[in-house]
């Protein structure tokens, strides 16, 4: 009997805190796919694996830190003041990555996996320390 009680305590905060996170990822995304220049979902969909490893440490560069928000916080509030700050910090580090590497869109844009898998790893990076430090 106290497993259903914690079931059905828990679970309304367990689909609240899930839902806002995953929302919070779709914003992430969308916002990424707006503010780079590199039109990745329609690359993708022609086969261009460049395009395809970029989209993916975007995707896997804001749902590191969201992962992190999401177990650490004791509210939505939290969870959505971190995730914002996460998915901030992922679009500022591929600007700052686009001016080290030079015409990085037009590059993926061409295929080229060299600087994709670059950008995935700095993504991942970046994603990986922004998760330490929320964790704290």
């Amino acid at each position: 009997m106290e497993f259903i009680n914690a079931l059905i305590t828990g679970l309304p905060f367990l689909i609240s805190h899930l839902f806002v996170t995953l929302c919070l990822l779709f914003l992430g995304i969308t916002s990424y796919i707006f503010l780079t220049p590199i039109r990745e979902l329609k690359l993708i969909k022609d086969g261009n694996v460049a395009a395809s490893i970029s989209f993916s440490g975007a995707l896997l560069g804001i749902g590191i830190p969201l992962a992190s928000s999401l177990s650490v916080s004791n509210s939505i509030l939290e969870i959505i003041i971190w995730g914002l700050t996460a998915i901030f910090l992922q679009l500022l580090c591929f600007k700052v990555t686009d001016r080290f590497l030079k015409d990085l869109s037009g590059r993926i844009e061409d295929n080229q996996l060299a600087p994709s898998i670059l950008l995935f790893s700095i993504k991942i990076s970046v994603s990986l320390i922004i998760s330490a430090a929320i964790i704290g």
